[in-house]
């Protein structure tokens, strides 16, 4: 395989991420960085790259192969277009766009350009979830019945001191749930409906605490997800993974996947079946445990968008794909709003 040129749009937080990933793969070469940012000169100092303010102009003058864009989600939109216009294929972190309208843009300008749009859930590239996936969708458990996952933690108190973290745009559902539902939908498969609880109870901010929620999901199982920033627990998928090294290690589960054959705890994917038989409440159930340490998913996606942009595979996660997970997580707050169930 020829080297292929990237570009990063965002060296912030997510950015840098993204850049420690690339530069253990031989086959990626960062070409640019764009960010208007002064603090991003040094960041292209140190890779040896060019630092342009907008897309447009680093556009103009490097010609990548792929762009991925790593800046906050309101400023998705216009590098993507822009990257996709000029014949890039583009790696776009999630939330894929702040609305469903640029996602609707954004669909129809990945199918006039003929570019993929690969959108940044990451944790789509873990074997551990992907062997959840096979299980569940394969028949481990028979037919899946329910499914019951919760993500509670406390936000310390001065991560909240920014103003804009108070809004409900900064709140656990858009912030956090965003992930659980996209690995909800992944391995249970398409929620057709949702409804909702949310409260503001603890802090009194825009945003919400907690969020309740029931899912319907397209093969008829049911759901429900727990979800709080201000429940001090060891139930959240960073807690059970180690995946932020910010959050001291649970090794909890935290989500159950039940069906008439068996079950399944995630993520540490210890597997509850009936050594003979179907299996019901007068025979012994017993565990196996599948699971095993996590590997690095960034570098997982960056080999995919590098086998994506090259036609070699399709795009794990697209823009329609991403859409689906977006709008699934709106539709919380539509349903706590309206106090109705809504139909996806």
């Amino acid at each position: 395989m020829s080297n292929i040129n990237i570009a990063l749009v965002g060296a912030g937080v997510i950015g840098k991420r993204h850049l420690r990933a690339l530069n253990s793969i031989d086959k990626i070469s960062l070409a640019a960085i764009t960010d208007p940012f002064p603090q991003a000169a040094e960041v292209a100092e140190q890779q040896g790259v060019p630092l342009f303010s907008n897309t447009s102009e680093m556009l103009a003058a490097v010609k990548p192969d792929g762009v991925i864009v790593a800046t906050p989600t309101e400023h998705h939109l216009d590098p993507t277009l822009e990257s996709l216009e000029d014949g890039a294929h583009v790696l776009v972190e999630k939330p894929i766009m702040a609305t469903l309208e640029e996602c609707r843009q954004t669909i129809e300008k990945s199918h006039e350009t003929g570019r993929h749009v690969l959108v940044g859930h990451h944790r789509r590239y873990y074997d551990l979830v992907n062997q959840a996936r096979e299980i569940v969708q394969g028949g481990g458990i028979g037919q899946l019945v329910s499914v019951c996952g919760q993500w509670n933690v406390r936000k310390p108190t001065d991560y909240y001191t920014a103003d804009w973290r108070k809004k409900w745009e900064a709140g656990p559902i858009l912030t956090n749930l965003i992930h659980e539902m996209d690995l909800l939908r992944y391995v249970a498969g398409d929620v057709v409906s949702i409804s909702a609880e949310t409260s503001n109870a603890v802090l009194g901010f825009e945003k919400e605490d907690a969020a309740a929620l029931i899912m319907r999901f397209k093969n008829n199982a049911l759901g429900t997800f727990m979800l709080s920033d201000q429940g001090h627990s060891p139930w959240s998928w960073e807690q059970a993974t180690g995946e932020n090294v910010a959050m001291p290690r649970s090794g909890q589960n935290v989500i159950s996947f039940i069906g008439t054959k068996g079950a399944l705890e995630f993520p540490n994917l210890k597997l509850w079946k009936t050594e003979s038989g179907d299996g019901n409440w007068n025979t012994p159930i017993t565990a196996t445990s599948l699971g095993g340490e996590l590997e690095d998913a960034y570098i997982n996606q960056l080999n995919h968008f590098a086998a994506v942009i090259t036609g070699s595979e399709k795009p794990r996660i697209d823009a329609q794909d991403a859409t689906d997970t977006l709008q699934a997580t709106l539709a919380v707050y539509q349903a706590a709003e309206t106090g109705r169930r809504v139909e996806l």
